[in-house]
């Protein structure tokens, strides 16, 4: 299975996304290390295009045709993105899986994006102003909607009660 998350920097995809591939012992795939690679070994030129979500795709087809399950940590935030990412799971004939992740409480959500530090040796933490302005496409698919700020990752339904998990 593919699972995808998606959503605004600061709702917590990589702390919900990692938590998962841990339970599930599944890959996990994050864009932003993919992206910060392809910088840290470029010529130092911070626009990489689209090669962090192509490396994502590709490595993710390798692993889920092997039989695994795999996490996928990105924005997300467009039709082209959301549309690869399920053919990447029609190609290797398994099932996706998709979840967006919201903050409803700004207070909050801006708390979280101007409190974080890098995880990701170089990585460029995007600023409150940013997460704002960012386009982020509304969802057309049928997908999960997990709101942050009302639910944590400690809150999360056990194994049993989970039909993705």
């Amino acid at each position: 299975m593919l699972i995808a998350f998606g959503g605004l920097p600061g709702t917590g995809k990589t702390t919900v996304a990692q938590a998962l591939a841990r339970r599930l012992a599944a890959v996990y795939l994050r864009i932003d290390t993919l992206e910060q690679a392809f910088i840290a070994s470029g010529d130092g030129q911070a626009d990489i295009g689209a090669a962090g979500y192509l490396a994502a795709y590709a490595v993710a087809g390798d692993n889920l045709r092997l039989g695994l399950t795999v996490v996928a940590d990105s924005v997300n935030s467009s039709h082209i993105t959301r549309s690869a990412w399920t053919n990447v799971a029609l190609d290797a004939g398994v099932q996706i899986f998709e979840i967006e992740l919201v903050c409803s409480d700004a207070a909050m959500h801006r708390q979280r994006v101007e409190g974080r530090k890098a995880d990701i040796p170089g990585f460029q933490l995007p600023t409150w102003k940013s997460v704002l302005e960012r386009q982020h496409e509304p969802w057309e698919s049928v997908h999960l909607v997990v709101d942050t700020a009302k639910l944590s990752v400690e809150s999360r339904p056990s194994k049993q009660s989970c039909s993705a998990c």
